[in-house]
Parts: C-alpha cells; sequence; structure tokens
C-alpha cells in the first residue's frame, strides 16, 4: 500500500513538473520537482518554524530560564509544581523554574548541537572521503575499514562511548561525540560517490589531457559528488539532535542546571513523569516535530536529486 501510494504521488509530481526543466541544472530541475512536493513543504514549513523559534525566541522568552521564579509553589516533598498561570502558560518545573521560557531558550541549544556536530562530522568525512576516493589503493582500504568498524557500533552506543570519556560533560563534549558518530557516514557516502565519477566520461578525458590529480579531484570529482551528501546532511541534523538529546538524558550533557535544553528537560522529568506528565510531554514532542521536520525535507531532498527516480 505504502508503494503503491507513492508511485501514485511521484507520477502525480512528474506530471506537474513541465518538460521546461530539461535545460535547468541538476539544482534547477530539483527544484522544479520540489515546489509541486506537499511533503518537501511540509519538511520547511517546520524546519522554517523552528528556526524562527531558536533565533528570535530567546528573546521573548518572558522568564530568566535558570531563575526559580515560582520555588514558593513548588514542594518536592508533597510532589508539588507550579501549575500553568497567568504569565507561565505551562507551568513550572521541580525546581520552580518557568517551563514555557526553558522551552523557548531550549530551542536554540537543540539547534546549535545539531547544526554544529552535523558540520563537523561533515568536514571529517569529506576530508576522509576525499583522501579515500582520490588516491585509493592501499590509503582506501586503511580509511574504509577504520570507517566500517566504526559503523559496526550503534551510534548511540559510540556516542556514550566517546561522551564518558570528557571528565567534565558539557555540551560541548555532546557536540564533538555525536559529531565523531556522524563522520564515518558522510566518509562512505562520499567515497562511494566518488569512485563513480572516477570512471566518468569526463574524469577519464580530463586524464587523457595530462589534467593533474588535484586538479580532477577538486574540479571535477569532488564538486559532482557533493549533491547527495548536501541530502544527507540534511537527515543526519535530525539524527544529531535525538543523539544529543539521549546524551543529555542519561546525564553526559551539560550538569549547569541553569542551562536549558530539550534532552537534559527529558532526563530531569524522569522522576516524576507519573504525577506530571507534562514536564516531559513538551519536550518530547519538540523534538519529535523538529526531527520530523528535517527528515521530511531530506527526503524529498534525496527523491528530487536521484536520477533513478526521474522519468
Amino acid at each position: 500500500m505504502v508503494t503503491t501510494y507513492r508511485r501514485a504521488r511521484e507520477q502525480r509530481i512528474d506530471s506537474l513538473v513541465t518538460s521546461d526543466d530539461k535545460g535547468l541544472s541538476l539544482w534547477g530541475s530539483a527544484w522544479q520537482r520540489l515546489r509541486v512536493s506537499p511533503l518537501f513543504w511540509v519538511g520547511a514549513v517546520i524546519v522554517g518554524l523552528f528556526l524562527l523559534l531558536a533565533i528570535f525566541g530567546p528573546l521573548f522568552a518572558p522568564h530568566d530560564p535558570g531563575a526559580q521564579v515560582l520555588i514558593g509553589q513548588t514542594s518536592r516533598a508533597r510532589n508539588q509544581i507550579a501549575p500553568p498561570q497567568e504569565g507561565f502558560p505551562l507551568g513550572g518545573d521541580t525546581l520552580g523554574r518557568d517551563l514555557f521560557s526553558r522551552m523557548l531558550v531550549g530551542s536554540r541549544q537543540t539547534l546549535l548541537v545539531g547544526v554544529l556536530a552535523t558540520t563537523i562530522g561533515l568536514i571529517g568525512g569529506l576530508i576522509l572521503g576525499i583522501t579515500a576516493g582520490a588516491f585509493g589503493g592501499w590509503v582506501d582500504t586503511v580509511i574504509m575499514r577504520i570507517v566500517d568498524v566504526m559503523l559496526s557500533i550503534p551510534s548511540l552506543l559510540l556516542a556514550i562511548s566517546i561522551a564518558v570519556l570528557f571528565a567534565n560533560p558539557s555540551l560541548t563534549s555532546v557536540i564533538i561525540a555525536v559529531a565523531v558518530v556522524q563522520i564515518p557516514v558522510f566518509a562512505r557516502l562520499l567515497r562511494g560517490q566518488m569512485l563513480a565519477q572516477r570512471e566518468s566520461d569526463h574524469v577519464l578525458a580530463a586524464r587523457a589531457l595530462g589534467v593533474k590529480r588535484g586538479s580532477i579531484v577538486f574540479r571535477h570529482m569532488v564538486p559532482n559528488s557533493l549533491s547527495p551528501v548536501i541530502v544527507q546532511a540534511t537527515l543526519v541534523i535530525a539524527t544529531s539532535i535525538i543523539d544529543a538529546a539521549a546524551l543529555s538524558f542519561l546525564g553526559l550533557g551539560s550538569q549547569d542546571v541553569s542551562e536549558s535544553e530539550w534532552g537534559q528537560m527529558l532526563g530531569e522529568a524522569q522522576n516524576v513523569i507519573d504525577s506530571h506528565p507534562g514536564l516531559a510531554f513538551w519536550p518530547a514532542i519538540a523534538i519529535i516535530v523538529v526531527c520530523l521536520g528535517f527528515t521530511l525535507l531530506g527526503e524529498s531532498l534525496r527523491e528530487a536529486i536521484d536520477p533513478k527516480s526521474r522519468r
């Protein structure tokens, strides 16, 4: 049923895309398909709203996210927290802090972790992938065996193993741990694309003309191999956000209670989730919706630039 729906959707998109895109570039042709894709627009709207919230939300937070402004209505002995009230639409948490303000500020921290971890992982993967694809031989073999070992370990388990190596867990340690996990994903993808480009006509022609290896790699092979990697980066942001939230939930993130991050908020709510599920509900829903947005956006981009999906 899912396959039938997907084929019908692709046929409907293809019928809306006119023949005018035949003379366009790869990204121009991709845009012709994306602009009539409902999944792309759903993902784009979610991601766009999240970006606006992360950039401008903390500026409009009504209270300091670390200030215990509702501590007078909070009692650990009676398992009591401040309920929603005027000026505090989501109430308070177990330490008397404004939950709404913490959600707003936490969106920026979540975006920071996802983008920085993905960027660092992308750069590391580009270095390894380009090196392996350009030189081949024993260099390719050594790099790919290291990548295989890293990919054989579940990503979350590997991220936890890296995070526990830091004596003082912080947001920086979470970013590094998540970034290292993403490096082999980008490295293998780029290496595969470059191997495919190595036997293409334009690369063979450049070799026949005596063009130097460096020029062939960076002017012909790499530019034509980056499109799938860029699309993968969009999907990896969602994975990075989930992994970072998991590390913070396990207590391997920032230990500063004045900071606000959605995964950290989930960890703080686990002891009172039976009596106050709202403390876990809001950050969990936020993480799910944001990751859904990046996933829809990435999948739509992948379908748009994949030549196999075109007719």
